[in-house]
């Protein structure tokens, strides 16, 4: 039938002995994934050992095909992250935040509430600090403390300046307090000693006038 349906020539193409169909190997593939602990993708079979590699039907032979290097686990392809640091560098630059790359109003890019949060953390870390290290007392925390709430520092710079200003301040009310203090002993003590003397050449003139 085969004969008289194709001819001598369709005999010699398709004829049975010479008919060799490329044989599955999922199989094998299936099991080199499971023993390989992989996806089935990254199963390499080596195509020249296929009739070999087609022979195991177990979890052993496959090892065995493993060992021999027929059967390999391919490595992870690579997911290069240069071209996305190389952009990353770029942007921290300024580049590519043009108007045409933006894909939101300012406040939703950058909302003025997180700004103020990131600027209040800060000028509070720094007074905790200063108060920490006894570089101000707790009344002069407190007055930069609603002072920085109030919105009179902008930055951290701005309120180290108005701590050292106040404390100038303070250092020269205080220094000129003192010299204030000092004047007034001196004077007072120039005066006691002015009415002592004056007490007495009264009384060396009373003694006189009795003599």
């Amino acid at each position: 039938k085969f004969l008289q349906l194709f001819g001598t020539v369709g005999a010699q193409c398709f004829s049975l002995p010479d008919f060799d169909p490329k044989m599955s190997l999922k199989l094998q593939k299936r099991l080199a994934a499971s023993v390989k602990k992989c996806g089935e993708g990254r199963i390499w079979l080596d195509p020249n050992e296929a009739s070999e590699i087609s022979m195991a039907n177990s979890r052993f032979n496959i090892r065995k095909l493993i060992k021999d290097g027929l059967i390999i686990r391919k490595a992870v392809k690579m997911h290069s992250r240069s071209r996305v640091r190389k952009l990353h560098a770029a942007k921290r630059k300024g580049r590519h935040t043009g108007v045409g790359k933006r894909r939101g109003t300012r406040e939703a890019r950058m909302p003025t509430k997180v700004l103020w949060m990131r600027r209040q953390r800060v000028l509070r870390r720094l007074l905790r600090k200063y108060r920490q290290q006894k570089k101000i007392d707790k009344h002069l925390y407190h007055y930069f403390y609603r002072h920085a709430k109030g919105n009179s520092y902008k930055n951290k710079r701005v309120l180290v300046e108005a701590i050292h200003k106040m404390k100038a301040e303070r250092m020269k009310a205080k220094i000129l307090a003192e010299q204030s203090e000092a004047k007034k002993e001196r004077a007072k003590a120039a005066k006691l000693r002015k009415q002592q003397k004056k007490d007495d050449i009264l009384r060396q003139q009373q003694e006189a006038g009795s003599k």
